[in-house]
C-alpha cells in the first residue's frame, strides 16, 4: 500500500511546484523554451511595455533570479535571436536588454499557452480569476515575503534566487501567468 502524502505545508508547496514545473516545461517545449527562459522573456516583455531597456541586474531582481543565471540565460536567448544586448549608456559594465521582434512574438504565443495551462491547473479552485486563487496568491505572497525576510536576516543564499531586492510587487493577481 502506498503511504499518504506528507501533510506539511513545506512538502506540499515543494511537491506542487515540482509538478507544475514539469507541466510548464512540457507546455513551453513546443517553443524551444524552458520555464527559466520564459521567465526572462516574460519579465523583459513587462519592462518593454513602458519602453524600458533594463540591465541584466534589473531584470534579475525583477524576475527573482541570480544575476549570473540571468546572464547565462540572456546569452542563450540572444544566440537564439529572441533578445539583444546593447551597451548601457550610464554603466560601462552593464548591458541593456531588449526583445527582438521574434522574441516579442514568441512571448505573446507562449503567454497564451501559459494562461491556458494555468487555467487548467487552477480549475480545482475556480480558475485563474476565482476567489480561492486570489486568496492563494495573497497567502503565497505573505509566505514569500516572510521567507525573503528570513533569508536576508540570516544572510542565507538560496541557489537561483536573488537576494539583492525583495520580489517585485505584482500589479494584479489575475494578469498573465508566469
Amino acid at each position: 500500500m502506498t503511504p499518504r502524502r506528507v501533510q506539511t505545508a513545506g512538502y506540499l508547496v515543494w511537491h506542487l511546484s515540482t509538478k507544475w514545473r514539469v507541466a510548464v516545461d512540457r507546455a513551453l517545449n513546443r517553443f524551444g523554451l524552458t520555464h527559466a527562459h520564459y521567465l526572462v522573456l516574460g519579465s523583459l516583455s513587462e519592462f518593454s511595455r513602458g519602453g524600458a531597456k533594463p540591465s541584466q541586474r534589473e531584470l534579475a531582481d525583477f524576475a527573482g533570479l541570480e544575476v549570473m543565471y540571468v546572464s547565462k540565460l540572456v546569452r542563450s536567448l540572444e544566440q537564439s535571436g529572441l533578445l539583444q544586448r546593447a551597451d548601457h549608456p550610464d554603466d560601462t559594465r552593464a548591458f541593456q536588454l531588449e526583445l527582438t521582434a521574434l522574441g516579442a512574438d514568441l512571448v505573446v504565443q507562449a503567454a497564451a499557452v501559459m494562461r491556458g495551462l494555468f487555467e487548467q491547473l487552477l480549475r480545482p479552485i475556480g480558475g485563474r480569476t476565482g476567489k480561492r486563487q486570489i486568496a492563494l496568491i495573497r497567502t503565497l505572497e505573505v509566505l514569500l515575503d516572510e521567507a525573503d525576510g528570513l533569508n536576508r536576516a540570516n544572510e542565507t543564499r538560496t541557489p537561483g534566487v536573488s537576494r539583492q531586492h525583495p520580489r517585485p510587487v505584482r500589479k494584479s493577481v489575475t494578469r498573465s501567468a508566469r
